[in-house]
């Protein structure tokens, strides 16, 4: 027998301990919501395959293309360790505006099911005279999965239908991961009513008429309750802006709020970025235009309840009620020239201190206006016609405008604004520097980028954002400096091409793969086999 050192054994040992460590880590990751968690910094912080010297065109690049039913406007999400039919698989979910669920098997790319979230004599919904979401409306906005430990979870999804008869459906469906079948009674007809005299209003109540709406932005899940927003078709009045709260476990509207109720439009779509929440069961988002009351009562609220396109912060303890908000000084303006703030997307950042020690909890914002916003999130700052009194503003610092969502990550927030490149901007002291630190070469035209980031810890962080244009192109970034490692016409050949671009799709990043929605299906990439090619799907 060999000589074997007790410095070589416990070398030996402590690889096969950090080669489980990983396997494990990489078993148990997830990704169940829209940008990665409810905080929507788009981080995934435990990526241990992808690195800064094996993303490039040499060892990466698709390996398969999934194909679907329809376009794929939500962002795919991932479970671990999920098992189906005796197998243990990573599943990837995918929901599709021809209003099917996909479950397939995240690595190989086979379908493990599909189901149908239609009636019986049921289409998707036309257009709706806007081009928006089109030739059909079926599910647009990024899922959120429930996965308690020891559960194999549960995918929440709001699907849109027309029935022969012309009238529209809003549904909520609840699905078992392994099998896609209904659960908790599910699917749930959504219906709302909310005092007021507003747009479709009936007997002092606002009516939301299922037909007036999508369901745009991402679901959120927070303290068992599944929040809903809706969208206009490309502004038709009338509406108005809703959020909805439903039990989880038993698909119950339990809680409603109109933030325009004595107006109109103000609805949240935010370009598919989900609601954000913290800790505490307080929600935050960007409105969109809409009806904002300039007198304001003795607690500095709108005298008539009316929020159009504010910064607003609603707390869920007792039911959903507006806390506390930010408008601008010239809020009603832009609302008339609609230049909404809720073309973005909030993020929460985390907590930062400034040079005396201060600790500061603020959230980031930005739209049209092309103005980026940092709100201290105990005290917004109301609204002021004279004045901005708020954190932080960095006036024209994104100066295509916001038609995305941004991210963070390591003390850098990442914006990539309508025809110009995404551009890191640091904090300092717990504000952010007002010129950029680094920029990528490329630009990115309507509706510009949301960035998505892995890491390992602190380690091998990659900026990966996708162009709109046919074909689509995807891109990875140095996230610290912001210089290409990598994109999908690099490739001899087209190798790497995936399809048509996608409006407002949001990269994947999870377990060495990148998964990518397209107007057919999902672009799905990672380190390439030694022959350097991959297998056709």
């Amino acid at each position: 027998m060999p000589y074997f050192s007790a410095s070589r054994f416990r070398l030996a040992l402590s690889t096969s301990c950090f080669l489980l460590l990983a396997a494990s880590l990489a078993l148990s990751q997830n990704v169940l919501t829209y940008h990665n968690n409810n905080s929507r910094t788009g981080l995934n912080s435990s990526e241990t395959i992808l690195t800064l010297s094996n993303v490039n065109s040499t060892s990466f690049g698709k390996l398969y293309t999934l194909t679907v039913d329809g376009l794929v406007d939500a962002e795919p999400l991932y479970l671990s360790a999920v098992t189906i039919q005796g197998a243990t698989h990573n599943v990837l979910i995918v929901a599709t505006e021809h209003d099917s669920v996909y479950a397939f098997d995240a690595d190989s790319g086979t379908q493990l099911w599909q189901i149908s979230t239609l009636e019986s004599g049921e289409t998707t919904s036309d257009d709706r005279s806007c081009s928006q979401v089109t030739p059909e409306i079926g599910i647009t906005s990024t899922p959120v999965i429930s996965r308690p430990k020891g559960s194999n979870g549960v995918i929440y999804v709001v699907a849109m239908s027309k029935d022969s008869s012309g009238n529209y459906y809003q549904r909520l469906h609840a699905l078992d991961v392994v099998t896609g079948n209904e659960l908790y009674g599910g699917p749930k007809t959504i219906t709302g009513q909310y005092p007021g005299t507003g747009d479709n209003s009936s007997d002092g109540y606002v009516i939301f008429d299922p037909a007036q709406y999508k369901e745009r932005s991402g679901l959120l899940l927070l303290d068992g309750m599944v929040y809903l927003t809706w969208a206009s078709h490309c502004d038709i009045r009338p509406y108005t802006g809703w959020i909805m709260g439903y039990n989880a476990t038993k698909l119950v509207q339990k809680t409603i709020i109109n933030v325009t109720p004595n107006g109109n439009e103000g609805a949240i779509w935010g370009s598919g970025a989900g609601l954000t929440s913290d800790d505490h069961g307080n929600i935050f988002f960007l409105d969109a235009n809409g009806i904002f009351d300039t007198t304001l009562n003795s607690n500095g609220f709108p005298d008539s309840g009316d929020f159009g396109n504010a910064f607003i912060r609603l707390t869920t303890k007792n039911g959903l009620a507006v806390a506390d908000y930010f408008e601008m000084d010239n809020g009603p303006q832009e609302s008339s020239d609609d230049i909404d703030l809720g073309s973005g997307g909030a993020l929460l950042l985390p907590n930062m201190k400034d040079s005396s020690g201060n600790t500061w909890q603020l959230a980031a914002g930005a739209g049209k206006d092309g103005n980026l916003y940092l709100v201290n999130r105990n005290s917004m700052g109301e609204f002021s016609a004279s004045a901005n009194n708020i954190y932080q503003e960095l006036a024209g610092a994104l100066p295509g405008g916001m038609w995305a969502m941004p991210a963070y990550f390591n003390g850098n927030l990442y914006y990539g604004s309508v025809g110009e490149p995404i551009m890191a901007f640091q904090f300092k002291d717990a504000k952010l520097e007002t010129s950029p630190v680094a920029q990528t070469t490329t630009s990115f035209a309507y509706p510009g980028a949301t960035p998505s980031i892995s890491s390992a810890g602190d380690k091998n962080a990659i900026l990966w954002a996708t162009e709109n244009t046919n074909p689509a192109v995807l891109h990875a970034y140095n996230a610290k400096t912001l210089v290409e490692l990598y994109n999908t016409n690099q490739a001899s050949g087209g190798r790497d091409q995936f399809g048509a671009g996608n409006k407002f799709i949001t990269p994947l990043i999870i377990n060495g793969k990148v998964y990518v929605g397209t107007t057919t299906g999902v672009g799905v990439f990672g380190l390439l086999p030694p022959s350097g090619k991959a297998k056709q799907q």
